[in-house]
């Protein structure tokens, strides 16, 4: 992927590390697309921030999927990158009937949403000259936070996915990287405030810095995710999961 001249659409960059990732990359000289599902966000993105152009999609829903993949072709022919943002992550008590909503609608948003974002655009980027998919998996598809066990299970999947999708590509023009951000301060369950979370601006300048000097990477990953990221490889998976434990309980 190169950060200064490519064609870009983030599904799902309204906010947090999305939106900064999006305005990141407008600032670096890349064509940069925003999408989402509320018009009226969309437009003040539009406003406050000018050459952001913005597309109205709802990844669950494949017939939205297919009308911002239909418009985006007439609008940016040359998109030749597509980062795969839109997620959400929200407590689940297991012991409660109800979490089973909490668990259909992540799966639908944080796993069948991807899917199909890159069944849907991969034929328009296969035939660009050179073209990138950037999935968003997590520290916690590596070692889990109890108090999220369906949002761990989409990003771990996430990141299985991902890694067939490479394989499958790899005698193709695609490139096929995976962003494992650690926790982030943003809005995301609540965690624009806290102190075990990385600014976001810190990780929007490495995350840049990683995609300007390692173009080919195969996972982009911060320095503050490499604990989660390597736990087990390194014999630290127990001892990584009681800290994550800890603030559960916490």
């Amino acid at each position: 992927m190169n950060v200064t001249s490519s064609t870009v659409f983030i599904p799902g960059a309204t906010s947090g590390i999305g939106l900064g990732l999006a305005l990141r990359l407008q600032a670096a000289g890349s064509t940069v697309v925003v999408g989402g599902r509320r018009t009226e966000l969309l437009r003040r993105i539009a406003i406050e921030h000018p050459g952001i152009d913005t597309v109205e999609i709802d990844t669950t829903d494949p017939a939205s999927i297919a009308a911002a993949r239909a418009e985006l072709a007439e609008r940016h022919p040359a998109l030749d990158t597509l980062v795969t943002m839109a997620g959400i992550m929200e407590p689940e008590n297991l012991l409660d009937p109800a979490s089973l909503d909490v668990a259909e609608r992540t799966v639908a948003v944080n796993l069948l949403g991807p899917i199909r974002l890159v069944n849907a655009f991969l034929p328009g980027l296969l035939a660009q000259p050179a073209a990138t998919v950037m999935t968003v998996s997590s520290g916690l598809a590596y070692v889990p936070l109890a108090a999220t066990p369906t949002y761990n299970a989409t990003k771990a999947a996430i990141h299985s996915f991902t890694e067939s999708l490479r394989v499958q590509l790899t005698k193709s023009n695609v490139h096929v990287v995976e962003l494992v951000p650690p926790a982030t301060r943003t809005t995301l369950m609540g965690q624009q405030d806290s102190e075990a979370a990385m600014p976001l601006d810190e990780f929007l300048t490495e995350v840049m810095e990683l995609l300007r000097t390692r173009p080919d990477a195969e996972q982009i990953l911060v320095e503050r995710v490499k604990w989660q990221r390597n736990a087990e490889a390194e014999g630290r998976y127990q001892d990584v999961l009681n800290v994550l434990s800890a603030r559960y309980r916490d």
